[in-house]
């Protein structure tokens, strides 16, 4: 029986790997770059493919095609079928990180290696991405609007080229998904360096649908350390996601590079359309063989460009270009090992949330003095170009379904979700600033009564209000507060909320209702900094007259004359309309994480 070792070290029948030149950079650009035309592909056909087994140079692997799958990645978009050949690929299979993995006949590209057949398949049959379905991503780049649309239109392919034939002589062999053995696209590994397995699984969560393999502790990034291999078809190229302290950055292989730009993947990585995403070179240290995951191991190094289109048949990179990364800086306190945390996120409405959540996620866990049941104060600041800051203050505590790290990520991504989701301006977030003071145990409390020692009361009155807390595991606590009664009651019953602060939010409409019609991003950020702290225990009246909330912005004590104009069409835009007005009447820091409420009925007397 052969070692690993001694399979390996076998050359595959008819080409030695690794003594092949691999294909150099085009000197021009597309325009330039010999196609082997679709039409010409038939079964027996063979051809070369480069990819990266361990290092950074492009290794030979001979292709055998198989025919040619029509509209297998969609209508009227071909796919052809080959069979990699050659010790390594025969031993490791068709391997995440492989896609991209350019395909040449006569010298001519044909594509990209992008697609496998399921899993414990036992030959390593791959799917490529003709060369013409991936020009589509330069077609669509906003980056390459200085060329005559002509030349993108037609001038980008050969004459015999521009146009293939959908009928002639090629085979396209019959195709069965039986036993989950389906045709899709190779994994991208998406390599986490200072993740935890639980944040990976947070990451899951997040996108559950993605075709990226998150894997931890199988690689690292130095996006600082300069690295003097080239960049050529067949090298392994990295998009980043987090970078700092924390790392995130998917990797896959070159296509095609010209002095100006690259392509890569063969298929998405996130299906975003216009991104931005920093483009590192990438070194990988091992190709290991799995039935079920095979996978490159890779560091990521030096920054060379960004990605700038991720669609359905590739990524296009742009050298020499900068990516957006929101620099953001978290300092947890109270712990045995206070920290301050440095590094950057992708700004993408897609991707930003995410990639912050498990970042913050993975910061407070990564510390001895960490359990699940701790409490944080959370203190922090959004800065948002050309709009005022998003402040945050709250109080989080673990609860039965969630652990305080995970409520206190939510919490973040919560105010990011709002300000991304909304359709009538993109925010553009310049910076985010965030401080966590941590607390040993469950600080929380529920509100389990209230009461006002005299419910009889005049206008102007001073009452005085009794509420009893159940905080974890501790003796219930009687809070009184004695407050003052505005002087422009009218006689009757009157309302008395008694509340944290999420119930209050509510009540004042500051957290959106999914049907109403959206805000736009300035009146969005106005209701971000108008919720309440939840460690505050807090008494509103509900005087019984009409308030409006337009565009955001409480209109207390509306006429009803007012509220019949404002009403009618629903045009005037976020209108809605409460038959009571809310009016602060004071609060009290518990030094808890409050939830609950209570509403007591006062008797106004004239």
């Amino acid at each position: 029986m052969l070692t690993t070792c001694g399979v390996l070290a076998i050359a595959s029948s008819g080409l030695a790997l690794g003594q092949t030149t691999p294909p150099a950079p085009s000197t021009n650009s597309l325009l330039t770059q010999p196609i082997y035309p679709l039409s010409q592909v038939h079964a027996g056909l063979h051809g070369t493919a480069y990819t990266v087994f361990e290092g950074s140079t492009p290794e030979a692997m001979d292709v055998e095609i198989l025919g040619v799958l029509h509209d297998a990645i969609g209508p009227g978009k071909d796919m052809v079928l080959a069979r990699l050949v050659g010790a390594k690929p025969e031993y490791t299979g068709v391997v995440a990180g492989m896609s991209g993995s350019p395909v040449y006949i006569d010298g001519k590209l044909l594509g990209a290696i992008g697609f496998r057949i399921g899993q414990f398949t036992k030959q390593p049959i791959a799917g490529i991405t003709p060369i013409q379905e991936m020009l589509q991503v330069v077609r669509q780049s906003n980056s390459n609007a200085n060329i005559p649309p002509k030349e993108l239109a037609g001038g980008v392919l050969p004459p015999n080229m521009d146009e293939e034939s959908s009928n002639g002589s090629v085979h396209s062999p019959a195709w069965s998904s039986q036993s989950g053995d389906t045709l899709q696209p190779i994994e991208t590994p998406l390599v986490f360096d200072g993740f935890s397995s639980a944040s990976i699984d947070l990451f899951r969560q997040r996108f559950p649908s993605s075709d990226l393999m998150p894997v931890s502790g199988l690689g690292s990034a130095s996006p600082d350390v300069p690295d003097a291999a080239p960049v050529v078809p067949g090298s392994a190229i990295s998009a980043v996601i987090v970078s700092g302290d924390f790392n995130m950055a998917a990797t896959c292989t070159v296509t095609y590079v010209d002095p100006k730009r690259l392509l890569a993947c063969g298929h998405p990585i996130t299906q975003f359309g216009n991104v931005s995403l920093p483009m590192t070179k990438a070194q990988v240290v091992a190709t290991v063989a799995s039935a079920l995951d095979p996978i490159k191991i890779v560091n990521t190094t030096e920054t060379v460009g960004a990605f700038t289109e991720d669609r359905e048949s590739g990524i296009l990179g742009v050298f020499g270009k900068r990516a957006q990364m929101i620099p953001v800086t978290l300092a947890i306190r109270g712990t045995p090992q206070p920290h301050i945390y440095h590094f950057g996120v992708v700004e993408h409405p897609r991707l930003t949330t995410g990639a912050l959540t498990v970042s913050m996620f993975q910061a407070m866990q990564d510390t001895n003095g960490y359990n699940d049941l701790s409490t944080y104060r959370l203190r922090g600041e959004i800065t948002v170009a050309n709009q005022h800051s998003i402040k945050i203050d709250d109080m989080i505590a673990a609860t039965d379904q969630k652990p305080a790290s995970l409520a206190t990520a939510i919490a973040v991504a919560q105010r990011f979700d709002s300000i991304f989701s909304n359709p009538r301006e993109m925010p553009s977030i310049q910076n985010i600033s965030l401080t966590l003071d941590a607390m040993q145990g469950r600080q929380s409390a529920a509100l389990a009564e209230a009461r006002v020692l005299n419910p009889t009361v005049h206008s102007g009155d001073k009452i005085t209000v009794e509420a009893t807390l159940h905080p974890y595991r501790q003796p219930q606590r009687l809070v009184t507060m004695t407050l003052q009664l505005p002087n422009t009651l009218t006689s009757g019953p009157v309302r008395l909320l008694v509340s944290d602060g999420t119930t209050l939010d509510h009540t004042l409409h500051l957290i959106p209702n999914p049907t109403a019609q959206p805000l736009g991003l300035s009146e969005t950020i106005a209701r971000l900094n108008e919720l309440h702290p939840n460690n505050r225990l807090y008494v509103t009246l509900l005087a019984p007259v009409p308030q409006a909330v337009l565009q955001g912005h409480t209109l207390p004590a509306v006429p009803l004359t007012m509220a019949n104009v404002l009403q009618p069409d629903g045009t005037t835009g976020g209108f809605t309309i409460d038959g009571e007005t809310a009016i602060a009447l004071g609060s009290k820091n518990m030094g808890l994480a409050l939830s609950g409420s209570q509403v007591v009925t006062l008797d106004v007397k004239p």
